[in-house]
C-alpha cells in the first residue's frame, strides 16, 4: 500500500548536529528502503543544507501569508491544515514534537524522543525553556499513537517523568551517516589533515562544548598526562560559558598545544567543514575518539567512531554502553584519573586496541540505516 508519509523536517534542514543528522539519516534510509510511499518534508523556511534529489522526496514549504510570515507558528500548529490537504496518511515527528491539532485530524502521528535531559538536569536550562519544552514533549507523547525512543535509557526516562504506557514506546536505534563507514584513503586522509593544518597524529573531541558533554575532565586527563603524552586533542564543537571554563582551565595550565579548538579556526569555514563531509576523514585519521559524556540520548559519535574503526573512549552510564558495544573503552565519566589511563591504553596498547576496534566494528553492524529505517517502518504500519 503506497502512503503519502509527512515528516517535521526543521532539524532535516537547519541542524548541523545530532537532531539533524538524525532526521537527514533516517528520511534517506526510508526512501531507498522503501520507494513505494511519498516523503513530504514540512520545512518552515527555505534551506539548502538537505539534497532533495533522492527520488520521493519533496519539501513543502508554508505558501499562506500568515505562515509565511510566522513559520514557527505554523510548524507548531498552521502545518495541519497542509497535512490534510495534502493527504498525508501519517506524519512523524522527528524531534520531540507533533503539531498541535494534529490528534484531532485523523491523521496518526509517531515522535521520536531523544532525550529527556531538560528534565534530568533541570538547573542547567532556563526555567522558561524547560516549561515549553516539557509542554511540547508531553503533548507530541500523548497525541501521538506510538513514541520512538532512541535508547533504553530513554525509554525508561518517558516511563519516569512522564508516565508514557510501557506499551507505547518502541526502541529504533539510530544509524549515522554511512559515509563513516567508507574506508578513507590514505591520501585522502592527509590532504585532510593540510586542509585543516591538523597534526599527524591527534585524539578527537566531537560535540557541543557544555557541561554533560564533560571536556573539562578531559582536559583535566590531559593536565595528568602532561609528561607523558605528546598527542594533541582536536575538539570539534562550540559552547558558551561552559567552553570558556574549559579554555580558561587549558591557558591556566599551560595546555594550549595539546588542546586544539579547531571550530574556531578560520579553516572551520570551509564549506565541507559545517556541511561534516570531511569529518570522516578527520575521524579515520585521528588515534581515538574520546567522549565520557554524563549522560545521552545515545551519542552519536560514538558510532561514527565504531564506524570509522577507530577507538572509542566513552561512558560507563547512561546509555553509552547501548551505543559502545563490547568495543568501546569505558570510564567513570567523573575521574579524570580513570580517563587519563583509558588515553594512555588507547595511544599503547596496539594489540588490544585492534581486537576491541574489530568488536566496534561488528556492534556498528546492528546500527545501519535499512536496519533502523525498517525498525522505524514497522513503527508505522502498526498504527496504518
Amino acid at each position: 500500500m503506497q502512503m503519502n508519509i509527512g515528516f517535521d523536517a526543521k532539524r532535516a534542514f537547519h541542524n548541523g548536529t545530532g537532531l539533524g543528522h538524525y532526521s537527514r539519516s533516517l528520511i534517506r534510509a526510508l526512501a531507498d528502503s522503501f520507494p513505494q510511499h511519498e516523503y513530504y518534508l514540512f520545512n518552515p523556511k527555505p534551506s539548502r543544507t538537505f539534497d532533495l534529489s533522492q527520488d520521493h522526496l519533496h519539501e513543502v514549504l508554508p505558501n499562506r501569508f500568515l505562515s509565511k510570515a510566522l513559520p514557527a507558528l505554523w510548524r507548531s500548529k498552521g502545518v495541519v491544515k497542509d497535512l490534510k490537504i495534502m493527504r498525508i496518511g501519517l506524519y512523524h515527528g522527528l524531534s520531540h514534537e507533533v503539531p498541535f491539532g494534529i490528534e484531532d485530524t485523523g491523521i496518526p502521528a509517531i515522535v521520536t524522543m531523544h532525550d529527556l535531559i531538560h528534565e534530568r538536569y533541570p538547573a542547567q536550562y532556563k526555567a522558561i525553556d524547560r516549561k515549553i519544552y516539557t509542554k511540547k514533549y508531553k503533548h507530541a507523547c500523548a497525541a501521538s499513537k506510538r513514541v520512538i525512543a532512541i535508547s533504553e535509557q530513554t525509554r525508561t526516562d518517558l516511563i519516569q517523568y512522564y508516565q508514557i504506557p510501557d506499551e507505547k514506546i518502541v526502541v529504533c536505534y539510530q544509524s549515522c551517516n554511512p559515509s563513516f563507514g567508507i574506508k578513507r584513503s590514505a591520501h585522502e586522509i592527509e590532504a585532510v589533515k593540510q586542509l585543516y593544518k591538523l597534526p599527524e597524529r591527534y585524539l578527537l573531541s566531537v560535540g557541543s562544548i557544555i557541561e554533560r558533554k564533560n571536556l573539562l575532565n578531559v582536559c583535566k586527563a590531559y593536565f595528568i598526562l602532561r609528561n607523558e603524552l605528546d598527542i594533541p586533542l582536536v575538539v570539534i564543537g562550540n559552547g558558551g560559558a561552559y567552553k570558556q571554563q574549559v579554555q580558561d582551565f587549558v591557558k591556566q595550565n599551560n595546555l594550549e598545544q595539546k588542546i586544539i579548538f579547531l571550530s574556531d579556526q578560520p579553516e572551520a569555514q570551509h564549506a565541507s567543514f559545517k556541511n561534516a563531509v570531511d569529518f570522516p576523514a578527520i575521524y579515520q585519521g585521528s588515534l581515538g575518539m574520546i567522549y565520557p559524556s554524563h549522560f545521552e540520548g545515545f551519542g552519536i559519535p560514538v558510532l561514527e567512531a565504531l564506524w570509522s574503526r577507530i577507538p572509542v573512549i566513552t561512558s560507563n552510564v547512561s546509555c553509552l554502553p547501548e551505543a559502545g558495544g563490547e568495543g568501546a573503552f569505558y570510564v567513570n565519566p567523573s575521574s579524570a584519573e580513570e580517563i587519563a589511563q583509558a588515553i594512555k591504553t588507547i595511544t599503547t596498547e596496539t594489540d588490544l586496541v585492534k581486537t576491541q576496534t574489530e568488536k566496534g566494528w561488528q556492534h556498528a553492524q546492528h546500527f545501519t540505516p535499512e536496519k533502523c529505517a525498517a525498525a522505524v517502518m514497522n513503527v508505522y504500519q502498526s498504527v496504518w
